[in-house]
């Protein structure tokens, strides 16, 4: 019964539902034509949902299509984009007119050429670097060699554009140090005439006993005595290596005198006599001075009266502690005529005023204890004839090196490889042509560095002095004045090349290596590059002790 009634009720009804329906289509085909006629945008999701729903009768919302779609959109685009031609993209497109003659005067294309071969380089590395998954050592030392590579790019870009006397990027990115001379603390030397300081070092070699010649300036200021050199008998040949008579002209007085005119001088006593001896150090043994160099000190005809003794009676050169100037004076002060005081290289007295650029005392000069005139006019010349204005000095100590510094924690010594890689990284930051070599190290290890020291292909020649050949002029002074042949002389003239180089790597450790830190703060040639080899990194090898 119920089922007839039923079906003659949607039988009444449905000629009106067709109509509706038809309506219904009729109204959505003309807002689809409506829709046609806009342009349409890039992705409309709600185009997509409505299109979706038609077809496939699926009802989505909007974040569900995002999360379906979204992911296939990205697969698309990585398969089909090419690596290579994303970074050619993003690189600087050199002109044409680089690959051109180039017929304006002063011009040329050279720089050009330069900066389109490492930008190019630039790309392959980056695009290297966007395939391979890096640590973060990796990665650091990768963005360093990019950005080493793009400062490279700018100085050949602007190298047709650097004048001699106005330079953007001289001596690279490195820059000198302002050593603010205005403030520098100091300390008159102004010495009593009849009153001497007989200076006394022992330890170590020429650099250590040039350090310990300096403190005993500063004694000897602090005590207001004239300072006598030693003799070469006794000790080096200092005014074979150093000019002592410059030291009087920068303070306008005699506050130094050689061994023989303090001879002469006090001739007329009869005999030298040094009325005391006193050692800063008592421990481990007093003043490093020995029966043979007492000895020696007796052969020049010189007396020592009293005994050796320390005014302290618990300093150790193991541990030596802070003294201030007073302590000095008084510990040390006599009515003594001659009074000797050795040795002195270890003494830690008022460091920071010892240790600042052109010393503790007042002068007119850049630096009291400078290589003579001979040594700095052959240091010159062999800077002209080898290496230019721009080069960088090395001091790679090797010799007796292995074992010191593997006693030290961190060890100072680092396998030729790792060393290579240190010193191109800053040759690369200063863009210098050419490194000058001061070295005791064999040629095997020298002939392994040089081997390794390459930038974009080309190798960086390590220049060191070579043999006396009469053909070269550069060491004629040397020559005719005798001192040719001489270590000591040949030593200095080697730091002081280093001293005058636009960016020094010294050897941690090593008191050659902080003579020449000294001249380079004096003489105002210390950059902000200077630096101690693989300063900051440890010896990616380091053998067992004995």
């Amino acid at each position: 019964m119920e089922r007839p009634s039923s079906s003659s009720s949607s039988s009444s009804s449905s000629p009106n539902e067709e109509d509706d329906l038809q309506n219904l289509l009729d109204e959505s085909d003309s807002q689809i034509d409506a829709t046609e006629q806009q342009p349409p945008p890039t992705f409309d999701v709600e185009s997509l949902r409505s299109r979706l729903r038609r077809s496939f009768k699926l009802n989505l919302t909007k974040r569900q299509c995002i999360v379906i779609f979204l992911p296939l959109l990205i697969v698309f685009v990585y398969l089909s984009t090419d690596l290579t031609n994303y970074f050619s993209f993003f690189s600087v497109k050199v002109p044409d007119s680089v690959f051109r003659p180039n017929h304006e005067p002063g011009r040329t294309q050279e720089p050009d050429l330069r900066a389109l071969y490492l930008l190019r380089k630039q790309e392959t590395d980056l695009s290297s670097l966007w395939n391979r998954t890096l640590s973060i050592s990796d990665m650091k030392s990768a963005l360093f060699r990019q950005m080493s590579l793009n400062r490279q790019i700018q100085n050949a870009l602007l190298s047709p554009h650097k004048t001699e006397s106005l330079s953007l990027y001289g001596g690279g990115s490195c820059r000198r140090v302002d050593q603010k001379l205005s403030g520098r603390k100091k300390i008159q030397w102004k010495p009593r005439a009849d009153k001497f300081l007989f200076a006394i070092c022992l330890s170590g070699q020429m650099s250590n006993h040039l350090i310990c010649l300096e403190k005993h300036m500063f004694f000897a200021a602090l005590l207001k005595r004239i300072l006598v050199i030693p003799s070469h008998r006794f000790d080096y040949h200092y005014s074979r290596i150093i000019d002592i008579d410059r030291i009087n002209t920068c303070l306008g007085r005699t506050v130094v005198v050689s061994f023989e005119e303090f001879w002469k001088r006090r001739k007329k006593h009869h005999h030298v006599h040094i009325n005391r001896f006193i050692c800063y150090f008592s421990k481990p043994e007093p003043c490093y001075v020995d029966k043979e160099h007492i000895a020696k000190l007796k052969a020049l005809g010189i007396s020592i009266g009293g005994k050796v003794d320390s005014p302290w009676e618990e300093e150790d050169i193991a541990k030596p502690s802070n003294k201030t100037a007073e302590e000095v004076e008084i510990s040390f002060r006599s009515d003594d005529d001659v009074i000797a005081i050795g040795d002195v290289f270890y003494a830690n007295v008022e460091k920071e005023w010892v240790m600042q650029p052109g010393g503790p005392v007042a002068h007119k000069c850049k630096t009291l204890v400078e290589p003579n005139r001979l040594i700095l006019l052959t240091a010159q010349r062999f800077i002209q004839t080898f290496l230019g204005r721009n080069y960088v000095a090395l001091h790679f100590r090797r010799h007796g090196f292995l074992k010191f510094c593997n006693a030290k924690n961190p060890s100072c010594f680092y396998p030729i490889p790792q060393a290579a890689h240190c010193i191109t990284r800053l040759v690369e930051k200063v863009d210098a042509p050419v490194i000058y070599l001061s070295t005791d190290a064999a040629e095997s290890e020298t002939g392994l560095l040089q081997s390794l020291l390459i930038i974009n292909g080309k190798t960086v020649p390590l220049v060191k002095r070579p043999p006396r050949d009469s053909a070269e002029k550069w060491d004629a002074l040397l020559y005719r004045h005798g001192l040719e042949g001489d270590s000591q002389v040949e030593a200095m003239l080697d730091k002081t090349i280093c001293a005058m180089s636009s960016v020094f790597i010294g050897a941690s450790g090593s008191t050659f290596t902080e003579d020449i830190l000294r001249l380079r703060k004096d003489w105002g040639t210390a950059s902000d590059c200077d630096e101690y080899l693989c300063q900051n990194e440890q010896p990616n090898f380091i053998a067992d002790h004995e």
